[in-house]
């Protein structure tokens, strides 16, 4: 009998010690970076003279980095709503900042500055703004810029060509898209030339399959003397869309002309990049998912997995006990992107009695 009750208050302890351990794993981790939206290397600079404020200056470098945040998780439309921002409310979604390589020269203040702003409040701002954000997702694709020149019958692809040129002279790091343009081939070229009367219809198959990129745009560029009409096939994400457009009183032959057409472009393809990664707030999604309280290393590797997912608006611990932890999850989408999110993180879920189960 005193075997059974020692046994009975070993098996009462162990499930206390699991239960505690448990607690401690969930509650006591903190998520720096999951829950921040970071906007690092923002130069900042101001003359050092009499009337000189550090603060203005800082304030400064917050407006720009909010910006730059804003460029990367919304339209170029519907950032009108918002670039008016004051820096009080923008200060309200910053969680620290970071001030380095102050220094001055010429008496001139130079300085750089890492931000670290609140996701859900910067998320919530948004949202008040009917605006739906976009995942900032980076991504590598493939340029094939064809210059025609309808009035002399030509056509460019590598020399000549200002947009394969100076695509890629101007780079920010708050664009989402990196541009890969083709080695220059004369055979490819010479297929291109062959197809000079139809264009449009040409099949690039066999030249987007010789780089390793899943997404690709090709950019057909018609110029003569009066104006510039654009045709972009876009392929993002396995799906196509087509974009024209018209630019009237433009000499591609001055530099910053071209420079203003390219910007406009590179506008035009974040956009639809974004538009294709969207947060869609108004979907609000419940879903419960089940782990096993002994595997500590899957809990941690799904709770990581649940901070690093942008279109989770929040999760908590529903239940936990001896076997089984249960984590209810608000997603802002359909159960397919909410799969297709998990499997990016490496974690393959299966459905039971409405819970979805870690395997």
């Amino acid at each position: 009998m005193q075997f059974f009750n020692k046994l009975l208050r070993f098996k009462k302890l162990y499930i206390f010690f699991s239960s505690f351990v448990l607690f401690i794993i969930i509650f006591s981790t903190t998520y720096l970076h999951a829950n921040t939206f970071k906007v690092s290397n923002i130069e900042i600079s101001s003359p050092f003279e009499v009337n000189f404020e550090k603060n203005a200056v800082i304030d400064e470098g917050f407006k720009t980095s909010f910006f730059n945040l804003l460029t990367m998780i919304t339209t170029s439309s519907d950032r009108n709503k918002i670039k008016n921002t004051s820096i009080k409310q923008i200060k309200g979604m910053i969680d620290s900042f970071r001030i380095s390589e102050e220094k001055f020269v010429n008496n001139e203040y130079f300085a750089t500055l890492e931000i670290l702003f609140n996701k859900k409040k910067v998320l919530k701002f948004i949202e008040r703004k009917n605006i739906f954000p976009s995942v900032p997702l980076t991504n590598k694709v493939l340029l094939i810029p064809i210059l025609m020149d309808t009035e002399t019958d030509s056509i460019y692809l590598f020399d000549n060509n200002i947009f394969y040129d100076r695509w890629n002279d101007k780079i920010n790091n708050f664009q989402l898209l990196e541009y890969l343009l083709p080695s220059e081939d004369l055979g490819d070229l010479g297929k291109i030339q062959s197809a000079i009367n139809n264009i449009e219809a040409h099949d690039f198959s066999e030249l987007i399959g010789k780089y390793d990129l899943q997404d690709y745009i090709v950019l057909i560029i018609y110029k003569n003397n009066n104006e510039i009409k654009i045709l972009s096939k876009i392929s993002l994400n396995n799906s196509l869309k087509l974009d024209n457009k018209r630019y009237s009183k433009i000499n591609l032959q001055n530099e910053n002309e071209a420079e203003k057409l390219i910007i406009d472009l590179k506008n035009t393809y974040e956009d639809t990049w974004k538009k294709n990664n969207e947060i869609n707030t108004s979907i609000k999604l419940p879903i419960t998912i089940l782990v096993n309280s002994k595997n500590y290393k899957k809990i941690s590797e799904v709770e990581n997995a649940l901070e690093n997912i942008d279109r989770i608006s929040e999760f908590y611990t529903l239940k936990f006990d001896s076997k089984n932890i249960l984590f209810k999850v608000i997603y802002n989408g359909s159960p397919k992107l909410f799969l297709n999110d998990m499997n990016k993180q490496n974690l393959n879920l299966i459905m039971s009695d409405n819970v979805w189960s870690v395997e």
